[in-house]
């Protein structure tokens, strides 16, 4: 299967930059390796990469002492939300622009088939939030609510706008669909390359233990946790690969957060499953302990899978530096302190949710890469390739190579900073990684050749384009 026209081309809906750029001094960082080399930016695409490169008619970047890294991608996003408890502060204009100084020049986000829409009827709700809005590139998981042969159809459809990837929900009573219906989606999706990715926590047992801990007077954000404990989403995934191995595709886990969990995929991948891992900063770095402090602290911790305890952050880092987990996305859904009071009185009505688009790469550069967890090729590839090759974008994207976008983060080792609600870009007045320090920063960002953040500031808004994306390259690789 060819990717459809365009998506190795030049960007949809708008021109390429026509400036040069030569940025010298620099250490190109991939995942196979890291070395001092200039790269070269003409026409919107990387020209080349490599020692000694001379182009007269282009504007020298100075890049000593700076790490070179592709553009990051961000494949878990949730802007402009809408729920039955609250609306996102950060639609699409406000979480793109701070993706961008995070270096973060590609989000995944994801349009959800509402039950009774269609899925077209989906993407173009989608679309009208996003185009002309977003100031880093941008394609759409489609998210099932429901199934039926309508829906079916339409997966072809979906292939066609660029669409290849998809969500299912295991939990949430109006997203959540059935095993067997989980099963004809994952073969569906299948037939055409696509790839599927599902929230995993057992529905009906969160549910029960909601009431369960509401009926012990339970009301607290501590309750919230306790009513989603490990096994709830061991449960689920163990469950969903089960399912997705009767389908025999290759499958994605978002957001896993449990040790017994990744016990799960382990079984499965010894069975010979393809099983793809993303995890979140929020569960490599901050444990349950959160939820017992005072409401107006705690409520800034709720969102589902909810935090763990230590001993899943640490299983998590050394999956994440072995290579078990493939991703590291944010989850970022994010909610005003006013939006979470809503829920003082009942932890269940606490919209779930926590911003991060921003601080994704400084977290995992920090505390990953500075502490010596992680190297600095496997957050290339964590944060960057690997999402690109899983979701149908590499080469375009992911990788400094001749040919490829000219997406770059001129990144500086040594910038050091504090994270803050009142310095962040997201539009919401707190954060869960208040007072984090940080060391590492995103100085210059590169998009398709155009230089939108200078010095930590953005100065050009506004210039993503939405991506069609091909078939997942790991479906490829496995030959199905």
């Amino acid at each position: 299967m060819e990717p459809p026209d365009g998506i190795l081309g030049e960007a949809q809906g708008r021109e390429k930059s026509s400036m040069k750029y030569l940025i010298q001094g620099g250490m190109v960082v991939t995942p196979r390796g890291s070395s001092h080399q200039d790269v070269l930016v003409e026409n919107g695409k990387i020209a080349a990469v490599g020692t000694e490169i001379t182009c007269p008619d282009a504007e020298v970047v100075d890049a000593s002492d700076c790490l070179l890294f592709p553009g990051f991608i961000d494949s878990h996003t949730h802007f402009d939300l809408k729920n039955a408890l609250a609306h996102s502060p950060d639609d699409f204009r406000a979480g793109s622009k701070a993706a961008l100084l995070g270096g973060t020049t590609v989000v995944l986000d994801f349009a959800t088939q509402e039950r009774g829409e269609t899925l077209v009827q989906a993407l173009e709700n989608w679309h009208r939030m996003a185009d002309g809005k977003s100031s880093c590139d941008y394609g759409f998981h489609m998210s099932f609510s429901e199934w039926n042969p309508s829906l079916k159809e339409e997966i072809r459809v979906m292939e066609q706008e660029g669409v290849t990837s998809f969500k299912l929900y295991m939990a949430y009573d109006n997203l959540r669909v059935n095993d067997g219906e989980m099963y004809e989606i994952l073969q569906e999706v299948g037939k055409i390359g696509g790839i599927v990715g599902t929230h995993c926590e057992n529905g009906d047992l969160v549910n029960v233990l909601v009431k369960e801990q509401k009926a012990k007077g339970n009301f607290a954000p501590s309750a919230h946790p306790l009513s989603r404990p490990d096994v709830v989403e061991a449960e689920a995934v163990s469950r969903y690969l089960r399912v997705a191995g009767l389908a025999g595709v290759p499958v994605n886990i978002v957001h896993l957060s449990t040790a017994k969990a990744l016990e799960e995929v382990r079984r499965a991948r010894a069975a010979g499953q393809d099983v793809y891992v993303e995890t979140c900063p929020q569960y490599l770095l901050l444990d349950d302990s959160h939820y017992n402090a005072p409401f107006e602290e705690a409520c800034k911790f709720v969102l589902s899978p909810p935090l763990r305890k230590l001993g899943d952050c640490t299983a998590l880092w050394e999956a994440l530096a072995s290579g078990e987990v493939d991703t590291v996305g944010t989850d970022h859904c994010s909610f005003t302190l006013a939006q979470k009071a809503n829920g003082k009185d009942d932890f269940s009505k606490i919209p779930n949710g926590i911003p991060g688009v921003q601080h994704r790469a400084q977290l995992l550069y920090t505390y990953g890469v500075g502490t010596g967890r992680i190297t600095k090729e496997r957050m290339a590839a964590v944060l960057s390739e690997n999402i690109a090759r899983q979701f149908g974008l590499f080469p375009q994207k992911g990788i400094l190579a001749e040919g490829s976008d000219a997406d770059i983060v001129i990144w500086d080792p040594l910038a050091e900073g504090v994270i803050s609600a009142k310095t962040q870009a997201h539009n919401v007045d707190n954060t869960p990684f208040e007072g984090f320090r940080t060391k590492g920063a995103a100085r210059d960002v590169f998009l398709r050749g155009e230089w939108v953040v200078k010095d930590g500031i953005v100065v050009k808004e506004g210039r993503g384009t939405y991506l069609k994306r091909h078939q997942s390259e790991y479906f490829r690789k496995t030959g199905k």
